[in-house]
């Protein structure tokens, strides 16, 4: 057996040992630095869509929605039984009754029918144009954030007036 004998040297600012036997120099462990240690794994990797992601929706509030409602006339083209708005300046009554949505639909949902409408179209309702898009007008460059959150937290907020068919005695 060949004595070892331990080589010093400096690569790189980095402090390397060898061991040496028999002539070769072969690698031993790293000695510690006082280097910052590796980055840890991010949540976001690469930027990547973190693993079960979900769009996480701010509450709203329905009063402010209720205004935000009256004020784009989103009645002119949708009932919703138990309201009373005043009488629209256009009556084109295309769009669904809307006082039954509120618990039939997640906020995804009514938000994607503001933002864009013409993605999910009920056929043979009269919602459709000509050309295959919604007949509802985009209201994108003309509400805010915060006044489609609230908008949303209003349709969410509606249920079928007591004594209605969709009435359930919530």
């Amino acid at each position: 057996m060949h004595p070892r004998l331990p080589v010093i040297a400096i690569l790189g600012g980095a402090l390397l040992t060898f061991p040496v036997s028999l002539g070769v120099a072969q690698p031993a462990k790293q000695a510690p630095s006082k280097q910052a240690p590796l980055a840890r794994p991010q949540p976001h990797g690469d930027h990547g869509t973190p693993e079960g992601w979900k769009l996480s929706w701010p509450k709203g509030d329905p009063g402010r929605g209720r205004t935000i409602f009256a004020k784009l006339e989103c009645y002119a083209c949708h009932e919703v039984k138990g309201e009373k708005f005043r009488a629209p300046t256009h009556k084109d009554k295309v769009g669904p009754e809307l006082s039954m949505m509120g618990p039939l639909h997640e906020v995804e949902y009514f938000v994607e029918a503001i933002i864009n409408p013409s993605v999910v179209i009920e056929k043979g309702k009269g919602y459709q144009a000509p050309d295959g898009s919604s007949k509802m007008p985009s209201f994108n460059d003309s509400l805010s954030v915060q006044e489609l959150i609230d908008l949303v937290a209003y349709l969410r907020a509606l249920k079928p007036p007591a004594g209605s068919p969709g009435h359930r005695g919530h």
